[in-house]
């Protein structure tokens, strides 16, 4: 009586296949669906590798074909360590005495994720920059206290506990990012500040390190900049028509200066790249001056503000004024001089781009005022101001619709009982009820009418009466984005400065 041959078991399937492999002939371990299992491939790849694949695998798959920039994100999510991941190696630092120091010339890996050392601290910085890149951070902060050392993370603009870790980890972690931002790890006693280029498969990072010594330790904050955010364009920047206009038609003049204003991390410089951008096609000379350059965009000429040398906002403007230039990038107008040279500038026919740090749209006209800029100077120079602020987006997974209680609707401007949506919290959203931001915007666009307002040194109130009578301001804006359900009542009361009475 025969047998059947029982049909031999499988070998087990790997968690992942190596990342460099993965990198260099693209191909990628999608995982397993209704039984098959799944790979993506990179439009482009030799499909020879296949027999590879097939031979490390030891079992049939099916082949997903996947366009190039899809595949660069799916290596970043799928090789990024998680939360757990980073904790898990961070558990690893409570062991061993081979963390007491680093060695100075630890060298940087190439790629985040391709790093073959095995060094704790090493992981763990690289895992929490990756983890933070995926999930769309843009500050990591690392604060030591007595208690702890522990790492916040800033996610939509609201900063998060992720890792908490024993106090004498602080050091290691610090004297390897130090060392990675090329920053001096003898010296504990002034700030510092550095930058660390990086790619995360294939998409590069600028990580701005900046050192602060406190009383248990120095504190170090991590700004994580995409660098392929500077290749945005005008029509992603979720501008309302209205604003897109005056935004668009200011840049088209032929002289004169456009401001963008806002709060730290309102997104002024996105902007004002989406206006480069549109303005850098070849047939001009584009110069800029930075505190520090965040974005390198070819085609533009970009210098980077020293003051340790004297070269200051208003000495590098001074000096790219003689480089023959028809648009001029300003990073901040913050002083008499700088915005001195900036009206010269406009004056002499060529398009200045800067911001201001103000509340709104019409106290950048005001603030340039305070610099003691002739009001006739300014009517004759400024062609239109951009204000901005981000609030953070609903969760279109768990948002909840609620009728308006009587003080918020007051508030707001809006009848008691109307329909407006809270956050929940979801796995998508990480239990946040928030995902992602949008930007609001106002616009002021300088008409005959304004010129007269500012040369006869009119009131902020009176010149923003007549700017928003046909456009909406910040705050209108966002109570627009409350009905429509982007955003909650709460981040528009936050961003909202002015009353509705006042509208």
């Amino acid at each position: 009586m025969s047998r059947e041959t029982e049909p031999a078991a499988l070998p087990a399937l790997p968690l992942n296949i190596p990342f460099a492999f993965a990198r260099k002939f693209g191909v990628a371990l999608l995982g397993a669906e209704d039984g098959h299992l799944a790979v993506a491939m990179r439009q482009g790849a030799d499909p020879r590798v296949l027999i590879e694949m097939r031979r490390f695998l030891a079992r049939p798959f099916d082949v997903r074909f996947t366009a190039v920039d899809q595949f660069d994100r799916l290596l970043a999510e799928r090789y990024s360590l998680d939360g757990q991941g980073t904790a898990d190696v961070a558990d690893s630092l409570g062991f061993g005495d081979e963390l007491s120091h680093l060695a100075g010339d630890i060298p940087t890996a190439e790629d985040l994720l391709d790093s073959a050392d095995d060094a704790p601290a090493i992981r763990l910085i690289n895992g929490i920059i990756a983890d933070a890149a995926r999930q769309g951070v843009s500050d990591i902060h690392i604060e030591p206290y007595e208690s702890g050392l522990t790492i916040r993370m800033r996610v939509d603009g609201v900063l998060r506990e992720t890792l908490r870790m024993p106090a004498h980890v602080a050091p290691v972690v610090v004297s390897r990012i130090k060392v990675m931002a090329r920053l001096d790890i003898a010296e504990r006693r002034v700030p510092q500040d550095g930058r660390i280029g990086l790619t995360l498969a294939g998409k590069l990072l600028d990580v701005r390190v900046s050192t602060l010594p406190s009383r248990a330790g120095e504190r170090v904050v991590l700004r994580i900049l995409d660098k392929t955010t500077a290749g945005i364009d005008l029509d992603v920047l979720g501008m309302p028509p209205a604003v897109d206009k005056i935004y668009r038609e200011a840049l088209a003049e032929p002289n004169g200066i456009v401001l963008v204003t806002g709060p730290t991390g309102s997104g002024k410089t996105t902007t004002l790249y989406a206006g480069l951008r549109l303005l850098n096609d070849g047939t001009r000379n584009v110069l800029t001056v930075e505190d520090p350059v965040e974005y390198a965009v070819d085609g533009i000429g970009q210098t980077q503000v020293n003051p340790k040398v004297g070269l200051s906002f208003a000495a590098g403007l001074r000096a790219i004024l003689r480089q023959d230039p028809d648009v001029v990038m300003v990073g901040e107008i913050r002083d008499r001089e700088t915005a001195d040279i900036a009206v010269q500038a406009s004056l002499t026919g060529h398009v200045v781009l800067s911001t201001v740090h103000t509340n709104d749209a019409v106290g950048a006209i005001t603030r340039m005022r305070d610099m003691k800029i002739e009001p006739f100077l300014l009517a004759s120079t400024l062609r239109a101001v951009i204000a901005q602020r981000l609030v953070r987006r609903l969760c279109p997974d768990c948002r909840e619709p609620v009728q308006a209680d009587k003080s918020l609707a007051a508030l707001l401007g809006f009848e008691p009982g109307t329909i407006i949506y809270r956050a929940v919290g979801c796995h998508s959203c990480g239990n946040a009820g928030f995902k992602g931001r949008i930007g609001v915007f106002e616009a002021v666009r300088i008409d005959d009418a304004i010129r007269r307002l500012i040369n006869a040194a009119g009131d902020e109130a009176v010149i923003a009466s007549h700017a928003f009578r046909n456009f909406q301001n910040l705050a209108s804006a966002a109570r627009t984005l409350v009905l429509q359900g982007v955003t909650t009542a709460e981040e528009a009361i936050r961003i909202s400065r002015t009353s509705v009475d006042e509208d």
